[in-house]
């Protein structure tokens, strides 16, 4: 089959879908590829013991403004995290201690250390140009690093080191050591701050969807109909002066005079080029491996966290879960635990039986949270890695010398080929919010 269309979208993803969206609403005709058979990319939803669960991203915060207003365009209501009473701690010996705040207690000595590293941080991440981190003050030095490199220079206590390196798995699902630290900074420059991606309150993981986040794609796909096709991986893109024939795995192709390649850098260099992209561009893309993340959601007949006086926050130097929250909505009377396995822990426990890992969280959440938490109603996860369509999350990571090398080749047009997804967004990296503003933003350069 051979079709004509005025824009071809590979990716269903928040990105590809807001892309769609928009040009269709200016009366352009856009159809969607997505290889998976269902929508949504990154974000997806299970329903267990009656409850709808999120397996992948899922949390808002302010200055996610797109995110918001396409929550409250499509009517789908936002409520609060939980976070009143106690978060728990657990150091690296087990010892268990209760705080509030967004720092545990774990020794004053440590706690002063990272705290001199956070405004370190920042005031460099203040530094960082996010339109074009390469044209960065000291780009060439900033990226010649790892951030593991530099928290090994800056933080000066073992307990300290252990607190940034535990939040850098938290962040970016991956080792200090395969992360440019020009990246960090500038993932943190695009939320606003260090402070704002790690905080609940008033930070990146502050509101929830009710229903889940996966109801933003679901809702945009409803609103787009037939313009997607689902089970249609894209294989091969040729392009010209004329535009370009989209041809998607069953051999059926797509003549578009414009395509938006909505997928991550990762997955969009393995699509067959006709001519083959730049070096520039082919170079970039062997190199931004994605994080590596397996997230657990656990599902209890109540929060009885809460009646403890907790909060059902935690985190866990031992783990294997990093950090944990409370997810419950306050519509259900089920209590709803999230955890990620992310970096090193993710890649190894993803190699080990799925009943192994559920062993090990339920045995972490039993130490924190007594004995109720090693019987859950229901138990899901999602190993995000192993996800053919998607090899991992949260997002692409620029490993030292990608953005000065590479970096511009990441957003610039090839012909007739344009590139959105949340690794395109210059706020909100990474996050739901990031990508839907590179699929508008790509929406808006096209003249099809």
């Amino acid at each position: 089959m051979t079709k004509s269309v005025d824009v071809v979208v590979v990716g269903a993803g928040l990105a590809g879908l807001s892309c769609a969206h928009v040009l269709s609403r200016r009366a352009v005709d856009v159809l969607v590829c997505e290889a998976r058979d269902r929508v949504g990319g990154r974000t997806d939803s299970a329903v267990v013991d009656g409850e709808t669960v999120d397996l992948g991203g899922q949390f808002l915060g302010p200055g996610q403004d797109r995110a918001y207003a396409l929550a409250a365009d499509l009517g789908i209501p936002v409520f609060p995290t939980h976070t009143d009473g106690f978060h728990l701690a657990e150091d690296a010996a087990g010892r268990i201690r209760r705080f509030r705040g967004l720092v545990p207690r774990l020794g004053a000595l440590s706690l002063l250390d990272f705290a001199q590293a956070e405004a370190r941080f920042e005031r460099l991440a203040r530094t960082v140009d996010v339109e074009a981190p390469w044209r960065s003050p000291r780009a060439d030095l900033l990226d010649s690093q790892t951030l593991a490199v530099w928290i090994r220079r800056t933080l000066r206590t073992a307990g300290g080191r252990q607190l940034f390196t535990t939040a850098t798995r938290l962040l970016w699902a991956c080792e200090p050591s395969e992360l440019s630290l020009l990246h960090a900074l500038f993932y943190a420059r695009a939320a606003g701050s260090l402070r704002t991606v790690m905080a609940t309150e008033n930070g990146a993981q502050q509101d929830l969807l009710d229903g889940g986040a996966h109801a933003l794609a679901v809702g945009l796909a409803d609103r787009l109909g037939d313009r997607i096709r689902l089970r249609a991986p894209v294989s091969r893109i040729a392009h010209g002066g004329d535009g370009a024939t989209v041809t998607v795995e069953s051999g059926d192709t797509i003549r578009a005079r414009r395509v938006v390649v909505a997928l991550p850098p990762a997955l969009a260099g393995r699509i067959t080029y006709d001519p083959p992209l730049p070096a520039a561009r082919d170079s970039l893309t062997q190199r931004l491996a994605m994080g590596a993340t397996i997230k657990c959601m656990i599902v209890y007949a109540e929060p009885f966290w809460r009646s403890a006086g907790l909060s059902g926050h935690a985190l866990s130097l031992p783990g294997p879960v990093a950090a944990l929250a409370d997810s419950s909505s306050p519509s259900s009377p089920h209590g709803i635990l999230t955890g990620v396995l992310e970096g090193a822990t993710a890649r190894h426990l993803g190699t080990r039986p799925a009943a192994e890992r559920k062993s090990l969280v339920l045995a972490e959440l039993t130490r924190l949270f007594g004995p109720q938490a090693a019987h859950p109603a229901a138990y899901i996860e999602r190993d995000w890695t192993a996800e053919p369509y998607t090899r991992g999350a949260y997002a692409a990571l620029f490993p030292p010398g990608t953005w000065t090398q590479h970096g511009p080749a990441l957003r610039t047009p090839i012909g007739p080929i344009h590139w959105a997804g949340t690794e395109t967004a210059t706020h909100w990296y990474g996050y739901m919010d990031g990508a839907i503003r590179s699929g508008e933003s790509a929406a808006a350069a096209i003249n099809p």
